[in-house]
């Protein structure tokens, strides 16, 4: 990388650390709302831009463009479903979080059921984020930069060592924000390089078009859509194997899988929970389902511009991405663009952090050792346990280079052992006065025996297909219990009016919006469209 790579990725990085700290410097951080959720004075803007930058991360840019590379155009399903998820957050979810004023969600489930069942989530949540989340964020985030800077050649270290370097340096400086700043300064920096994210992203296909047009992006273009056209069907068959996305999933367990991202997922929910009232939190979700609606051409796109480019020449499709910007982005805009994405790494790493911090000190630390605890003493704990968890993440993920291929994927797919039970337990809490806790518990455990069972009974099955069987069960199970032994008394949620609950006028309206912006994006991705 030149010279004026390097000082233009300094720039940018450096712009976005000082404009998050002029916008959060006369914030009170020595309060719970004031650090954990930003004072509740999110904006529409600011939990759009954060929740787009919380979600993307190396491992998709790289990863679903290296899939593309090897397949097709369907795993863009991930993006453009995430929309309908976001919108049932708008009208479902959001009207009853923010009615209860909570701060996490395993705080709305101890309210309708018990602190045990509480603990039991949040525990769950935190070994997901720890054992799984942070240290592979930091890996595959260290592995894209040391490609783009070439750290081992420029400092004439092996590429483990490369590896440490890098890994710390997006570790110090997430943990910076997210332990030092508190929320809004996560949610500040992530808008910022939502932006620039949004542009570098999308300047990748069209700079890969004009270099696969020979220097036209007409020509590059009329090569995309005549050669190969089957490369951009977005509809797979119902037989596909992971990691492809069979079409009955899109109604099925894709749905379940991404209400539990968007819907009950902390990291991404805590920044919704954030907002000044109802009214921007449901434009900062509604935002976010149209940007969703964009994935697709920046990160499923240049995975099959790479393929017409290179061809099966890369014997790692996960370097199809990485290529692909070394190849064609002008040198000048080099380090922009690894600055954006050291954004994206650090917003994914800073916001489960915080996230982290957030549900150990509320749900753990100040229930069982401490309920006496002090805003100030929380913080405080808050911030020490976020610089063990940083440190710990730090240690661990240089060290898997050395795990065995499809590691990463392998945890993903890990998270399908807690996540269906919590949106079944979230949604039976909503709709259901009588369920007990008990009904929660006993779904959360007999839905992970069936995970585990189905792992060795049905491992050629899709775990979409699995998802989508086993939410009915949890369900089942929960107004079963419902029934046997109830509730002593009718659960009924309170209205702490901690913000203002008047919904957006133009929900209705913006979400049909999507609803068709979705439509349209699956029939041109097609073999009716440009697939034919």
């Amino acid at each position: 990388m030149s010279l004026w790579a390097a000082v233009s990725f300094i720039f940018f990085t450096g712009l976005v650390a000082f404009i998050s700290w002029r916008m959060t410097k006369d914030d009170d951080l020595d309060t719970q709302d004031g650090y954990f959720l930003g004072g509740r004075s999110l904006t529409g803007l600011v939990i759009a831009g954060s929740l787009m930058l919380t979600n993307l991360s190396t491992e998709q840019m790289v990863g679903l463009n290296g899939v593309s590379y090897q397949t097709n155009m369907c795993v863009m399903a991930w993006e453009i479903t995430a929309a309908f998820a976001l919108i049932c957050m708008a009208f479902i979810f959001l009207p009853k979080y923010l009615k209860s004023g909570i701060t996490t969600i395993p705080d709305f489930l101890e309210d309708r059921y018990d602190a045990k069942t509480r603990q039991i989530i949040s525990v769950l949540f935190l070994i997901g984020y720890a054992a799984t989340y942070l240290p592979t964020v930091l890996y595959s985030g260290a592995l894209v930069l040391n490609g783009l800077f070439d750290i081992p050649q420029l400092l004439g270290i092996t590429q483990f060592q490369g590896l440490w370097i890098t890994v710390w340096a997006i570790g110090i400086a997430g943990s910076i924000y997210a332990i030092f700043g508190g929320l809004k300064a996560v949610a500040v920096s992530d808008t910022i390089n939502g932006v620039g994210l949004l542009v570098g992203g999308l300047l990748v296909p069209i700079f890969a078009l004009i270099a696969l047009g020979d220097g036209s992006f007409s020509e590059g273009l009329n090569t995309l859509l005549t050669v190969h056209p089957e490369k951009l069907n977005g509809i797979a068959a119902a037989n596909a194997k992971s990691p492809l996305i069979p079409w009955p999933t899109l109604f099925t367990g894709i749905v379940v899988n991404n209400l539990f991202y968007w819907c009950t997922n902390q990291s991404i929910v805590q920044r919704t929970l954030g907002a000044k009232n109802l009214e921007e939190a449901q434009k900062g979700v509604i935002y976010a389902g149209f940007l969703k609606l964009l994935g697709p051409f920046f990160l499923v796109l240049p995975g099959i511009i790479a393929f017409h480019l290179y061809g099966d020449t890369l014997t790692n499709a996960d370097m199809a991405y990485p290529t692909l910007v070394s190849d064609v982005l002008p040198k000048p805009l080099m380090g922009f663009f690894a600055a954006v994405l050291f954004g994206a790494i650090l917003s994914s790493f800073n916001s489960a952090l915080n996230s982290c911090v957030t549900l150990f000190t509320l749900n753990i630390y100040r229930p069982v050792f401490k309920p006496s605890a002090t805003d100030k003493e929380l913080v405080k704990t808050g911030k020490k346990f976020g610089i063990v968890l940083a440190v710990i993440s730090m240690l661990i993920a240089p060290f898997i280079i050395y795990a065995p291929d499809g590691l990463f994927g392998y945890l993903q797919e890990c998270f399908g052992f807690y996540n269906v039970p919590i949106v079944a337990a979230v949604m039976v809490g909503f709709y259901t006065k009588r369920v007990p806790a008990l009904g929660a518990k006993i779904s959360l455990f007999s839905h992970i025996v069936l995970y585990t069972i189905s792992k060795f009974v049905a491992g050629d099955v899709h775990f979409l297909y699995v998802l989508a069987v086993l939410f009915p069960i949890n369900v089942l199970i929960m107004l079963a219990v419902g029934k046997i032994k109830p509730r002593e008394t009718a659960y009924i949620q309170k209205y702490t009016e901690q913000v203002d609950i008047t919904p957006w006028k133009y929900t209705k309206v913006a979400s049909l919006g999507i609803m068709a912006g979705m439509l349209i994006l699956f029939a041109i991705f097609s073999k009716f469209g440009v697939a034919a």
